[in-house]
């Protein structure tokens, strides 16, 4: 069995601040850290693999200090870690985050072999557009589970597995053919304290690195200047005032109280006469 999956190094957003003079995200002096999602998705692939033998490959795409994320998954329990790094991937949206890293993903797959489940977190917190793992299924062509919650089965010799994700109206157990790409959310498990061995191992292993003169890529599908997403305009939404305490002495006193405070409003929206 051989998984490969989807990380990426986002901001610790418990750290982060907004400059609310130009809207934008104050990064300087925050700690990066492996997407949350992601981890979710090391942890489910290194238990298939513990249970069924096989191995973890890791990829991130990213600028040279992605590689800490890289030798953290490492030290979660994958075998193989590979950081996509170049300066053609610069400014790249989900559309052409998504076509590097399948670029990249074949390269991986050329070098380890066929991939049974591919693995990314549902999405990125420094994004939140849930795009680019579905993204990159398309592109591979193999059965998407989204939302994933529980890895209820997984049959090597059928190449199948049953599997329980989150949909609007509730939860769905499907059974999926491998190879397939799963998108998992925090429920999936709960993460491992890093074994001694996996750390030292993690210490003296090295990340490899894929990049234009390495793999097959074409530079027209990536960066800025070829993604199509544009971000015209930043900004924070106002603070909300303070909110108004209702008091009375029934329910219907309150309620005849609300009603005079937002009348109004209802009217100018056309709500009542």
């Amino acid at each position: 069995m051989h998984s490969l999956v989807f990380i990426k190094q986002v901001p610790d957003a418990a750290q982060v601040r907004v400059d609310y003079e130009t809207g934008t995200l104050i990064r300087e002096g925050v700690p990066a850290i492996i997407n949350p999602f992601d981890k979710h998705a090391i942890e489910a692939a290194v238990r298939i693999r513990d249970e069924f033998g096989g191995k973890v490959s890791v990829i991130c795409m990213g600028p040279p200090m992605a590689e800490d994320a890289l030798k953290e998954a490492l030290s979660m329990g994958a075998d193989n870690a590979y950081l996509l790094s170049d300066r053609i991937f610069a400014g790249s949206d989900t559309l052409a985050t998504s076509y590097a890293l399948w670029a990249g993903a074949k390269k991986i797959i050329e070098e380890e072999g066929p991939v049974d489940i591919f693995w990314a977190g549902k999405q990125a917190i420094d994004g939140d557009t849930a795009q680019t793992g579905p993204g990159i299924a398309t592109r591979f062509n193999v059965p998407l589970v989204t939302y994933v919650i529980d890895i209820k089965k997984v049959d090597p010799d059928k190449k199948t597995m049953v599997v329980e994700r989150l949909v609007e109206s509730g939860r769905e157990v499907i059974e999926v053919p491998m190879p397939c790409f799963l998108t998992v959310e925090e429920e999936l498990n709960t993460l491992s304290f890093a074994p001694l061995p996996y750390l030292i191992k993690a210490a003296r292993s090295k990340v490899a690195v894929l990049n234009s003169s390495n793999m097959e890529i074409d530079a027209s599908y990536c960066g800025l200047k070829n993604s199509p997403t544009k971000v015209k305009k930043a900004f924070t939404p106002p603070k909300r005032e303070k909110g108004e305490m209702i008091e009375g002495d029934s329910l219907d006193d309150i309620l005849n109280t609300l009603y005079e405070k937002i009348a109004p409003v209802l009217k100018e929206m056309g709500k009542v006469s």
